[in-house]
């Protein structure tokens, strides 16, 4: 089992930054690809990043490439989201999840721990 806790969310302007983590406990040796997702009212959970286990390998969203990047360190357990230029489309309830297929996976299935989640609202 691995737990997963997010932190770091919040309000804040249009184009400004936050940075999210997420803190890995429990089963962390396993060499889990990491993932971000977010969710709004009447959407589904949708993919934003993913790292794979060694962090040299990462894959975004469109919509955020340029203005997000994720990274990871091991020996923290500890996966980051540096949001940059956000918009007020940005704002989302955003998931961390645990995976074990590659970084390029943009399915929620394919994931299998999750946080619980951490509300960021970008304010225009």
């Amino acid at each position: 089992q691995v737990q997963l806790v997010e932190s770091g969310g919040g309000l804040v302007q249009a184009g400004g930054s936050l940075r999210l983590s997420c803190a890995a406990s429990g089963r962390t040796s396993s060499g889990y690809t990491m993932g971000w997702f977010r969710h709004s009212p009447g959407k589904e959970r949708e993919f934003v990043a993913a790292i794979n286990w060694q962090g040299s390998s990462a894959f975004y969203l469109d919509s955020v490439k340029g203005r997000f990047t994720i990274s990871r360190v091991n020996a923290k357990n500890t996966v980051y989201l540096q949001m940059n230029s956000l918009k007020p489309e940005d704002t989302a309830v955003y998931y961390c999840a645990a995976g074990t297929t590659g970084p390029s996976t943009t399915l929620v299935s394919d994931y299998t721990y999750w946080g619980q989640g951490t509300q960021v609202t970008v304010s225009s």
